[in-house]
C-alpha cells in the first residue's frame, strides 16, 4: 500500500504520533488510495510556525515574481491534468469528465491569480494638507489556514490558495479527509513549480484534531473555510476569541424556479445538471424546483424520464453520467432523508434506493407536492434528491424560493426579461442565474451567499478575493 507523507517547511515528514489513516474509491469500495498521515496537534504548531518563518520572504517578493511561480503550477496542472482527473475520479467518485473539468478550473485559477501579481496595488488620494502624499498600500493577511471540502477537493483548494500566495500569505493547507490524494497532487505542483520551502505546508488528519489546532491558534491570522454550518460556526466561535479573520462558505438548499412561460426542455435539462450533476454533492446543487402550477405535471413528467435515463456507475467507465456517494455514511444520509420524504407525504415519483453495484451508488431520486415545511425543503442532503414544490405565480415562487435559512444560489426559468430581473432584484442568494442551473460559477466573480450560506464577511474568487486575503495600510509621507 503506497504511504503518503505531510509538507511541513519544505519536509515530507510522517505524523508525529507515527498514526496513519486510509483513503478508498467510493466506487470500488476495496480499492485503498494510500495511507496518510493523521497529524496531530504538535505537527499543525510545527506548520504553523514553518509558515510563519517563511512568511518575510515571500511578502518581499516582488508580486510579479510570486505571479511566475502560480503561472508555472498553473502549465503543471494543465500538463498532468488527465492524471490527476483520474485520481480525483477514483479518490471521490465524481465522473472523469465532471473530474477532467474541476482540474482545468484550477489549472485556470492559478493561471488567474498569476496575472494579479501585475495588478495589486493600492490608492493614491488627495490630500488636505501641503507637502503631503496620501496613499494606502496592500499587505499580506500573514499566515492563512485553509480548510477544504471532500467535493470539489481541487477546484476549492486552488480558489483559497491561489490567491493566498499571490497576495503574499503563507498557507497551512488542510484538505478533506475523503479526498487527500488529489489535494496531495495539487501541492507537489505548487512545490515543482518553485514555491520556497514552509511557504505552503499540508497537513492530513481529523478536523478535531488537525482542524481545531488550526483554528484556535494564535499565529494563524486568517481561516478560509469551506463546509457545514454547523462547522462553520464552531470555526467562526472559536476564531473569535483570538480576532483571527474568517471566511465561511457554509452550504445551500438551491431553487430552481420554473415559470410557466419556460421552455420545459430547457428547464428539465438545467434542473437535471444542478439536482444529479456531481451527484448533487455541490453546495450550489439544485435541490428544490419550485414550478407554477399550470405547467408542474408536465415538467414533472418529462423531469422523471431524464432521471430514468441517467447511468449511475463508476466514473471511470465509458458512459456513465453519475458517480456514487462519497461515503458510506453519505449514502446513508440520502436514503434517510428518503425515508424522511416519504414519512412527510412527499410522493416519490423515481429513484429514492441504492443501486448495489459494490460502490456507494444512489439513483437519482425526484420527489413531487412537497411542502416549504418538509425537512427534504429545508434541510441540505447533499445528494442527488431534488423536490418538485407548486407555486401559484411569481411571487409565490420567491417567497416559497426564500422561505429558507440558506441563501447561496438561485435560478429562474423563464422567457420574460421583467419577471427574470424581479427574481434577480428579490431572490435572497448570492449567486443569481437565469436560464443557467444553480451549479457553475465564473472564476473571475464574487462568489458568496447570504444567510446560513455564509459569515457574510468576505466573498471568495475574482478580484474580490484581494479583501480577504489583504489588509490596508494607510500612509500620510509628509515632504514639504
Amino acid at each position: 500500500m503506497t504511504q503518503f507523507r505531510n509538507l511541513i517547511g519544505g519536509q515530507w515528514v510522517d505524523s508525529s504520533s507515527g498514526a496513519t489513516f486510509e483513503s478508498h474509491n467510493p466506487a470500488r469500495t476495496d480499492d485503498v488510495i494510500g495511507q496518510f498521515p493523521a497529524a496531530t496537534p504538535e505537527d499543525v504548531q510545527r506548520a504553523v510556525a514553518a509558515a510563519r518563518a517563511a512568511l518575510e520572504g515571500w511578502a518581499s517578493m516582488p508580486p510579479p515574481q510570486r505571479g511566475a511561480i502560480l503561472d508555472r503550477a498553473s502549465r503543471l496542472i494543465e500538463a498532468r491534468a488527465e492524471e490527476m482527473a483520474r485520481a480525483l475520479t477514483r479518490e471521490e467518485g465524481k465522473t472523469y469528465r465532471e473530474a477532467l473539468g474541476e482540474v482545468h478550473r484550477a489549472r485556470d485559477i492559478f493561471r488567474y491569480y498569476a496575472g494579479e501579481g501585475w495588478r495589486m496595488g493600492g490608492q493614491t488620494f488627495p490630500s488636505n494638507v501641503q507637502g503631503e502624499l496620501l496613499y494606502t498600500r496592500r499587505e499580506p493577511l500573514g499566515v492563512v489556514a485553509v480548510i477544504t471540502p471532500w467535493n470539489f477537493p481541487i477546484a476549492i483548494p486552488a480558489w483559497k490558495i491561489a490567491p493566498a500566495l499571490i497576495y503574499g500569505n503563507t498557507v497551512v493547507f488542510k484538505p478533506a479527509s475523503f479526498t487527500p490524494h488529489i489535494a496531495l497532487l495539487l501541492v507537489e505542483a505548487l512545490v515543482e513549480a518553485g514555491v520556497p520551502a514552509g511557504v505552503i505546508n499540508y497537513i492530513t488528519g481529523s478536523g478535531r484534531d488537525v482542524g481545531d489546532a488550526l483554528v484556535g491558534s494564535p499565529q494563524v491570522d486568517g481561516i478560509s473555510f469551506t463546509g457545514s454550518h454547523r462547522v462553520g460556526t464552531a470555526i467562526y466561535a472559536k476564531a473569535v476569541q483570538n480576532l483571527t479573520r474568517v471566511q465561511l462558505e457554509m452550504g445551500g438548499k438551491n431553487p430552481t424556479v420554473v415559470l410557466r412561460d419556460a421552455d420545459l426542455d430547457l428547464a428539465v435539462r438545467i434542473v437535471a445538471t444542478g439536482a444529479f450533476g456531481v451527484t448533487g454533492q455541490a453546495c450550489t446543487a439544485t435541490s428544490r424546483v419550485i414550478v407554477e402550477e399550470p405547467i408542474a405535471e408536465a415538467f414533472a413528467e418529462r423531469l422523471v424520464e431524464t432521471a430514468r435515463r441517467i447511468r449511475v456507475g463508476y466514473g471511470l467507465e465509458e458512459g456513465v453520467d453519475m458517480g456514487p456517494a462519497v461515503s458510506q455514511d453519505q449514502l446513508e444520509t440520502d436514503l434517510e432523508y428518503v425515508a424522511v420524504g416519504k414519512q412527510e407525504g412527499a410522493r416519490l415519483l423515481v429513484g429514492g434506493t441504492s443501486t448495489g453495484q459494490g460502490g456507494y451508488f444512489i439513483l437519482p431520486t425526484v420527489f413531487d407536492h412537497v411542502d416549504v415545511e418538509m425537512r427534504i425543503a429545508q434541510e441540505e442532503i447533499f445528494g442527488p434528491i431534488v423536490g418538485i414544490i407548486r407555486a401559484r405565480d411569481l411571487d409565490d415562487a420567491i417567497a416559497k424560493a426564500n422561505a429558507i435559512e440558506y441563501g447561496l444560489s438561485a435560478t429562474v426559468v423563464t422567457r420574460d426579461l421583467q419577471a427574470a430581473f424581479q427574481f434577480a432584484n428579490r431572490v435572497e442568494a448570492g449567486v443569481v442565474k437565469v436560464n443557467e442551473p444553480t451549479t457553475g460559477l465564473a472564476l473571475q466573480a464574487p462568489f458568496g451567499g447570504f444567510k446560513h450560506s455564509s459569515a457574510n464577511t468576505f466573498k471568495e474568487q475574482g478580484p474580490a478575493a484581494i479583501e480577504f486575503y489583504t489588509r490596508v495600510k494607510t500612509v500620510y509621507m509628509g515632504h514639504g
